[in-house]
């Protein structure tokens, strides 16, 4: 691809970082930038350095923040009693989505994964305990995305729940087997909360299913 300018190779070659974008469509957005007035552009390259510089992890439950807390830990209208734990923010966009859950959330960063290098050091369980056990939690709500790897960290949060007065519950299988959480469709995922099941239903504390 020959470029008349060295700026808008460079555009181009930023933007083609991005994941699933090619240089073609790369192209085609930096093109649409130079329509837009500078203002709008400005506007748009402000609020991207901002998220990026800005942007925290929430101290409680490690979700995107733009101050120490959250917005969702904030609430006080939220059930403190309940926490769903999730893999990532776009599980938390998912779910917040059906309007189905009213609860807290906690972001594990990850699954564990032998295989990749991603054990139980590498993600926020620790700091799941301390907030079961401090906050007396009654209930966790396991909405991991029903992998093998989300299977073994499901597995291993309950082992290390069990000292503690806490109900383990898991979302409902109306999500195949092998299937990504973020990409359930909002009905499906909003039927797998409301029926979601005791954890001994799902994956034995002694390891047998």
């Amino acid at each position: 691809m020959v470029f008349s300018s060295k700026l808008l190779e460079d555009a181009v070659a930023e933007f083609s970082k991005l994941p699933g974008v090619g240089k073609k469509t790369a192209l085609r957005m930096v093109l649409q930038l130079l329509k837009m007035d500078k203002e709008s552009v400005n506007s748009f390259t402000t609020a991207v350095a901002r998220m990026r510089n800005e942007i925290v992890f929430c101290k409680y439950c490690h979700n995107i923040a733009d101050t120490d807390v959250c917005t969702i830990c904030v609430n006080s209208s939220r059930n403190r009693l309940q926490i769903c734990v999730v893999e990532n923010i776009r599980d938390v966009i998912a779910i917040e989505s059906t309007q189905q859950y009213n609860g807290l959330y906690h972001l594990l960063g990850g699954i564990l994964s032998p295989l990749d290098g991603i054990g139980p050091e590498h993600l926020n369980i620790d700091s799941l305990y301390q907030r079961v056990k401090n906050d007396e939690v009654k209930e966790l709500i396991m909405a991991l995305s029903p992998t093998i790897e989300g299977d073994t960290t499901v597995y291993y949060i309950a082992k290390q729940m069990s000292g503690l007065p806490v109900t383990i519950t898991t979302i409902a299988r109306g999500i195949a087997f092998g299937g990504e959480l973020e990409y359930a469709d909002e009905m499906t995922l909003a039927r797998s909360i409301a029926k979601r099941l005791p954890i001994e239903n799902y994956v034995s504390i002694n390891g047998k299913k």
